[in-house]
Parts: structure tokens; sequence; C-alpha cells
């Protein structure tokens, strides 16, 4: 009797994958790595394993150093380094200036120029759309809703008094030149001294 005997039919061959392979020879390589690695280990002195691991600790401190939170007590704007801008920069620009836009949902805005710049902006113009007012240049500077609702109404009142009236403004002209309104024209028609 024949124990252990394994037959291969010839026309049969063993698949090879090719990750397997590929993971064997990975993990012989860092075997060996780790067996280089464990033999310097070991052939070290205690002053050069003291040193390394001061080293380990400045490139870990340094990591840190990296991560760290920005003090920032004056909650100052950051700049392009993502640190605080300096505080004469930020005087300077009249950043400490907060402005309140009632019209934008009291919205708040840090300076003039940011202040300026937002009545051209999306949220300012969707609230002026809600008050059912046009965005125009007479609104400039305007932030409270009372203030711009009451103008509007002056600007649409000071439209009509300018607005072309026919029955008044109507011009005709006589048989003898003269020009006269409607009004008149129609009196002197009827009296018929025209």
């Amino acid at each position: 009797m024949v124990v252990g005997v394994l037959l291969f039919d010839s026309a049969v061959e063993p698949e090879i994958n090719p990750d397997r392979l590929y993971d064997c020879f990975r993990s012989q390589e860092q075997r060996q790595l780790t067996h280089e690695n464990v033999q310097r280990k070991q052939a070290r002195t205690g002053e050069e394993r003291e040193e390394e691991e001061e080293e380990q600790l400045s490139d870990s401190e340094s990591e840190d150093e990296d991560n760290e939170i920005i003090y920032n007590p004056k909650n100052l704007p950051l700049g392009w380094d993502g640190k605080p801008i300096p505080y004469w920069l930020y005087k300077l620009h009249g950043l400490n200036i907060n402005y309140n836009c009632e019209i934008c949902g009291n919205y708040t805005y840090r300076g003039p120029k940011a202040f300026q710049r937002h009545f051209a902006e999306w949220r300012h113009a969707h609230g002026m759309r809600c008050l059912g007012i046009p965005n125009t240049a007479h609104f400039a500077n305007v932030t409270q809703i009372e203030d711009a609702v009451s103008l509007w109404a002056k600007l649409k009142s000071q439209k009509a008094l300018e607005r072309w009236q026919p029955d008044t403004e109507e011009e005709y002209e006589d048989s003898s030149g003269n020009v006269v309104n409607k009004k008149t024209y129609e009196d002197l028609k009827r009296q018929g001294l025209l």
C-alpha cells in the first residue's frame, strides 16, 4: 500500500495566482527587513539608543507644532497663511467696525469695504426683491426696512408727478399760430373765437 503519493495529470497544470505570489515575496522581504532592524538595534550601545529616542521625540514635537491651535484672543480675521492678520492692518482697513443690514436679515458686515460691496450682492438684492422694491442706486446705504419702504413711496410719488399728463400738458395751435394747452383751446373753440 502506497501512502502519501499524489498523482498529477499531465494535462492539468496548477493555477498560479500572481497576487498570492506577490504577497509571498513581499512578506519574505518584510521579514528580512525586520530581522535586520532587530539585529541593528541589539548591536547599539545605551547612548546610541537614548539619542535615537530623543530624535524621535523632537520629530513628534515638530509635528505637534504644525497642528497647534493659533492664539487669536482679539478674534482677528485670518490671513493667507492661516494666521491672524496684524492688529494695525485690522484697524487700517476698518475691520473693527461692524455694520448691520436689516434688509439682509440683520447680517453683520466687517469693515466699510465689505459693507459697500454688499449692496450689489445677492443677499441685499433678494431682501429688496422680497420688499417689492427695485435694488437701484437710490437705495445705496439704506439698511433699514422702514427707511427703504418710505424712500420707495416718496420716489413713486415724485415719478407720478413727473409723468406726462395729457389733459393738462397737451398743447394745441390755433389758426393765428398761438400755442395753448388743451383746456384753453377747447374753451376758445366752444366760445367760437377760433
